[in-house]
């Protein structure tokens, strides 16, 4: 694909593609910029574009999965505060709300297998790479990888 046909293929969808994203992210500004990393993710593989059937439909099935994808790494931002940011906000109930999650975070932590606790408190607490838990334990990064997904698991279902 030829990038004067993208650029105008592009222009033709982008007040629909704007569309697309406002309705999945209920924000002007954000949708905005999820129709500018489109252009981009399309810009970078415009070679491959030739193989795209329909790609009005292309387009927006891009859209929605960027939308998507921003909404989860959104929501993965927004993190248990610590003990640190409590004390700064100088809001006792604040502080104590967030004690009250830290406290049952650690216990559902005491609560998981010996292996997976020192999986979890390596990489979360210590902040370690699997190459770096894989070093000083000895297992595998697959193994590494199934037991901290296990243990999410299990947190999950008991916080």
């Amino acid at each position: 694909m030829t990038s004067q046909f993208l650029t105008e293929a592009f222009r033709a969808q982008s007040d629909r593609l704007y569309r697309v994203a406002y309705y999945i992210l209920e924000s002007e500004t954000d949708a905005e910029d999820a129709v500018q990393d489109l252009f981009l993710k399309l810009w970078a593989g415009r070679d491959r574009l030739d193989t795209v059937v329909n790609f009005n439909a292309y387009c927006t099935t891009l859209m929605k999965n960027l939308c998507i994808d921003r909404i989860r790494k959104e929501t993965r931002m927004q993190s248990v505060p610590t003990e640190t940011d409590l004390a700064e906000s100088g809001m006792p109930e604040d502080e104590v709300i967030g004690r009250e999650t830290l406290e049952l975070v650690l216990k559902a932590i005491s609560r998981l297998p010996r292996r997976q606790q020192e999986v979890i408190r390596m990489h979360v607490f210590e902040e370690m790479s699997y190459n770096e838990i894989s070093e000083r334990t000895g297992m595998s990064n697959l193994t590494l990888r199934v037991l901290l997904s296990n243990a999410r698991k299990s947190l999950k279902m008991q916080i």
